[in-house]
């Protein structure tokens, strides 16, 4: 990026813990073969930092517990570069999501939003003209009460699916979606612009319901698919709010997926956004 772009972030902020397993367990299974990994996650929080290491100015508006947690998460997301201004402590603990990884790289997850479900509308500050990347891990009026105090472009990443009010259907410049959350979400059809991650095979970007871009993915061993999609998130909104063609923002978004499946961290390592094949 020859500019540094702006933006927020809202979303959850969550302790992840990740136990690595050969396969996961059947229900009423036990697999005894597990090796658990404590570190920073949620969306939001995954997302945020996403962004920032692809070179984006980055503020996050969000929630920790008032426990050491929640410090954890906070020092974790400054070293990372994220303006933590916007971050608040609530009466909760933090927010914890339950993952298992199996050989493949696939995962299964179970969040407890804890303070994410405890963010403060009266508290949050914005920047009216910012752009903004939210998600729905917090409660969807946290994402509508900064919807109605901003102008500039804003993306939201409808996971997990939930039904989108009309604030949202028309204000929102930007949908990513996988193809399980496009297809519980009719009203995707004819939004403005909606992006459709497809796993391996890359993502499928739609203007007003008509396909306007396609791009794969590059091959990549698969380690862990926890961060793929928040940070194809992070890169597609940077890319289309610095002015890229969207087949350019498609092919650098997929790009940056697929060197997110090649670590083992849901926060993985990345380089400036600029540095990714812009090319099939």
């Amino acid at each position: 990026m020859t500019t540094t772009a702006q933006l927020t972030v809202v979303g959850a902020i969550n302790l992840d813990l990740s136990a690595h397993v050969s396969r996961a367990p059947r229900p009423g299974e036990t697999v005894a073969d597990g090796s658990l990994a404590r570190q920073p996650g949620g969306k939001g929080a995954n997302q945020a930092v996403a962004a920032a290491r692809l070179g984006a100015a980055v503020r996050l508006i969000g929630a920790v517990g008032d426990d050491d947690d929640g410090a954890a998460m906070i020092t974790s997301l400054e070293d990372a570069g994220v303006e933590i201004s916007g971050v608040q402590r609530a009466p909760e603990p933090t927010g914890t999501a339950l993952i298992v990884v199996d050989a493949a790289g696939e995962n299964s997850i179970v969040v407890c939003p804890g303070a994410n479900g405890h963010i403060d509308v009266a508290e949050i500050t914005v920047d009216p003209h910012t752009a903004v990347l939210a998600q729905l891990e917090v409660p969807a009026a946290v994402v509508e009460y900064v919807v109605a105090r901003t102008d500039g472009f804003f993306a939201l990443n409808a996971s997990p699916a939930a039904a989108l009010s009309a604030a949202l259907r028309d204000r929102v410049d930007l949908f990513i979606v996988n193809e399980t959350e496009y297809a519980a979400l009719p009203d995707l059809r004819d939004a403005r612009l909606t992006a459709v991650t497809l796993g391996a095979q890359g993502a499928v970007l739609f203007r007003n319901g008509e396909e306007i871009a396609r791009a794969s993915a590059p091959a990549r061993a698969v380690v862990n698919t926890v961060g793929a999609g928040d940070s194809f998130a992070a890169a597609l909104t940077l890319g289309l709010i610095c002015g890229d063609d969207p087949l350019v923002a498609l092919r650098r978004a997929c790009a940056v997926g697929a060197a997110a499946v090649a670590d083992h961290r849901s926060q993985p390592a990345l380089g400036v956004l600029s540095d990714y094949p812009a090319d099939a």
